[in-house]
């Protein structure tokens, strides 16, 4: 390996990249207040589109930056995602309007998209097999710990520079992650191992997918999951603050959640092998329209403030649960027919499902009425389709096996 990087170090880094889109989304919970009323003080939830505008930004750079990556080589590419992702922050440092952050959001989706996706080519390029798996264990390991911290990152640079310093720590973030990677990275992509572009291969590559019922179905049915996890996200703020009255200890709350949920993947990995991927996902789809519906009719009931709380932590902590579970599972399932396009197919996969569900999550969250019922009732909707496509694709495999 020509990498002159020790393991470690190399783990960090690409952690680092990993950490980007959880750190652009959620140290930006604790500013929407503030953002919503000096920006747009007659409709204070239109801040909630600060979130789904750099999520669609993600999704569609999601669609092109591996397979550009493949044809120019990895560091270019992150290079440019970089220099985007700090030209946007720069403007939505300097706007005057939330349309202006709203636009200079998802340029800065469309430059974070170039972290997500090639870091996973970068550990691609130099390791293989069970120790590839190994560090891409460990540095999603470190990965979940950023939603644990960034929300009180995030109130900590509000507290210290208002709003406007999130989007300066989010330009000395890029410049610490490319400088570090230009220093000390080599390039992983020979370029007699590059591909050139071909929009016609990504359209055939889509055309393929979408003609295979199985993996037609994982990516609607990861549309939904995402979307039911992007609605969480716009709305959770909101419902500490105005339903509950906690947006001082919000961010220490979203931690806690994101803490507790992150062992769904550890359960998920001592499970699946056993009961197999689509029955995972199946189960957590049902137990969670399970949950969801009895939160709603605990909810019609006169619960006491403390009670009330208590109930959609746990709910908010089970949401997070079922994503941890169903994402990487309905990813497997997809990947799974398409190996010989499998760098196309997972940019397509990402690229999709993002796109459709940041637009199923923004005009949920803009429904917030002081109340959880419009973010139950989504949930709980799109929960319900998800168990029903799950158990089409059963079906399905049935009849392929047949």
């Amino acid at each position: 390996m020509a990498n002159r990087m020790s393991k470690a170090e190399f783990i960090a880094l690409v952690a680092m990249m990993f950490a980007t889109i959880a750190f652009s989304i959620d140290s930006m919970l604790p500013a929407l207040p503030e953002i919503g009323a000096q920006l747009s003080p007659d409709d204070i939830n239109r801040a909630q589109l600060i979130l789904t505008s750099f999520v669609l930004g993600m999704g569609i750079g999601t669609f092109f930056t591996g397979p550009i990556s493949d044809a120019l080589g990895r560091k270019p590419v992150i290079f440019g995602g970089a220099l985007l992702y700090i030209a946007a922050s720069a403007v939505a440092w300097a706007s005057s309007s939330l349309e202006l952050v709203l636009i200079a959001r998802v340029v800065q989706g469309l430059g974070a998209a170039g972290p997500r996706v090639v870091a996973m080519a970068i550990i691609r390029d130099l390791y293989s097999g069970r120790e590839m798996a190994r560090i891409i264990s460990i540095a999603m390991m470190i990965f979940t710990l950023v939603p644990a911290i960034a929300p009180m990152l995030g109130a900590g640079v509000i507290a210290l520079f208002g709003w406007r310093g999130i989007f300066v720590s989010f330009i000395l973030f890029a410049l610490i992650v490319v400088g570090w990677m230009s220093v000390r990275l080599p390039e992983s992509l020979a370029v007699e191992n590059r591909r050139p572009f071909r929009l016609p291969l990504m359209i055939a590559a889509v055309q393929e997918m979408f003609a295979h019922p199985t993996v037609r179905l994982s990516i609607l049915v990861q549309t939904l999951c995402m979307g039911m996890l992007f609605t969480m996200l716009t709305m959770v703020q909101p419902v500490y603050d105005v339903i509950h009255g906690r947006a001082d200890s919000f961010p220490f709350w979203f931690g806690f959640v994101a803490l507790m949920s992150g062992s769904a993947s550890l359960l998920n990995a001592a499970l699946v092998v056993r009961v197999g991927m689509r029955r995972m996902v199946t189960f957590a789809f049902g137990a969670q329209i399970a949950i969801t519906s009895m939160v709603i009719l605990l909810n019609m009931t006169n619960l006491s403030p403390t009670t009330s709380f208590a109930l959609f932590v746990f709910w908010q902590t089970m949401v997070f649960f079922m994503a941890g579970i169903t994402i990487g599972n309905l990813n497997a399932i997809a990947m799974e027919p398409m190996g010989h396009i499998a760098g196309m197919a997972a940019s397509v996969i990402g690229s999709i499902s993002t796109v459709l569900a940041a637009a199923i999550a923004a005009p949920i969250g803009l429904l917030f009425d002081g109340s959880i019922a419009p973010l139950t009732f989504g949930i709980l909707t799109m929960c319900v389709l998800a168990f029903g496509l799950m158990l089409h694709m059963g079906r399905v495999e049935q009849r392929l096996l047949a």
